[in-house]
């Protein structure tokens, strides 16, 4: 048995040895059925005499059933569910593949270190890939132990729930990364994700998802929303790396699936579009929340109009500096210009800077 074989025998607990036609039949499940559900989980598909599944699909599948026949999953939202698996573990597993592989198959400091043979590749696996699994199911309990309180609580297949909603997006990403090679790319992209959900985390939030450039989040307070917005630009801060934006808006979202909807959501991006680089810009009802608190600044911009929004109100947010006197009666500061270029009376539209991608 070559390298190849022996590794899919490992990961897939045997031999593949039946087709998509065996795998329907065997789990008793029709095979448009389970053609949708293997698409949902971000696979392509098998020829209809491609041996390509194993008793670990079966086996699977009649979980899956077991689970729709006590109720625990709805058959109209199997697919859905099996989505949001697919993409979630698919971005775990191409992390860890990476990782594995540079462990793997690199030299040493000096290159005194020869490559890893497949062979060795295969035990390492076998020795790493239980380990990694303990930890991944330890993390998910804990994530699970997290959302108790939701647990406890009866609600329907979408939870809507009163949040904010931030966009971090890194300015000029795309002019800044056009010369980068693979390594030193990467190498940002993973300091920016890890720099992200350190702040993210230690103010009670939840990233959402990520991107190249930009990551979404939510909070639960409107307080804590502010403290990420804020600390992000900060802790992100170098010379060499391209500066940070924030958006963020607060109200009614839906969670679905690890996901968020809302137009809470494209608020919070149209925000994060028009805000400076090093700054924060928030709704009227996140302001609303953070306006009278001591440690802020707050205050209005003019009306923009942006894509979906005709005459929509940015708010500046800044931190107070120690000793600084109180916001005004109408909640804004007496401030007309700040370090950042931002201006009462005019809020330029188009001030030359590169907005790189959004999220």
């Amino acid at each position: 048995m070559d390298a190849r074989a022996a590794l899919e025998q490992l990961l897939l607990d045997g031999p593949r040895r039946y087709t998509r036609l065996q795998v329907a039949a065997l789990a008793g499940m029709a095979p448009e059925r389970t053609q949708r559900l293997w698409r949902a989980l971000g696979f392509p598909d098998a020829a209809d005499d491609d041996p390509a599944f194993t008793d670990a699909d079966v086996a699977v599948l009649g979980v899956l059933s077991t689970l729709i026949d006590s109720g625990f999953v709805g058959p109209e939202t199997e697919a859905s569910i099996a989505r949001a698996m697919g993409q979630s573990l698919s971005r775990l597993a191409d992390w860890q593949t990476d990782m594995l592989a540079d462990a793997l198959f690199r030299a040493g400091a000096h290159g005194d270190r020869p490559d890893a043979t497949a062979a060795e590749a295969v035990e390492a696996a076998r020795t790493l890939l239980p380990r990694l699994r303990e930890v991944q199911d330890y993390v998910w309990r804990r994530h699970l132990a997290a959302n108790a309180d939701r647990l406890l609580t009866v609600t329907a297949p979408g939870d809507r729930r009163q949040l904010a909603v931030g966009f971090a997006d890194l300015v000029g990403y795309t002019s800044r990364t056009r010369g980068m090679g693979g390594r030193e790319l990467g190498v940002m992209v993973e300091d920016f994700e890890s720099i992200a959900a350190e702040v993210i985390a230690r103010h009670h939030g939840r990233v959402v998802k990520t991107v190249g450039d930009g990551v979404l989040f939510t909070a639960g307070s409107a307080l804590d929303a502010v403290e990420i917005g804020l600390q992000l630009p900060v802790a992100w801060a170098a010379d060499d790396r391209p500066p940070l934006r924030v958006g963020a808006a607060y109200g009614a979202v839906l969670t679905r699936l690890g996901d968020v909807y809302s137009p809470v959501v494209n608020l919070a991006s149209r925000l994060t579009s028009l805000a400076r680089p090093g700054t924060m810009l928030v709704d009227r009802d996140l302001a609303d929340h953070v306006r009278q608190h001591p440690a802020y600044r707050v205050r209005p911009l003019r009306r923009v109009s942006v894509r979906g929004y005709d005459h929509l109100q940015p708010w500046l947010v800044r931190r107070r500096p120690a000793g600084d006197a109180a916001a005004t009666p109408d909640g804004g500061d007496e401030h007309t210009h700040d370090e950042h270029g931002y201006d009462e009376e005019a809020f330029a539209e188009d001030d030359g800077r590169d907005d790189g991608e959004t999220v």
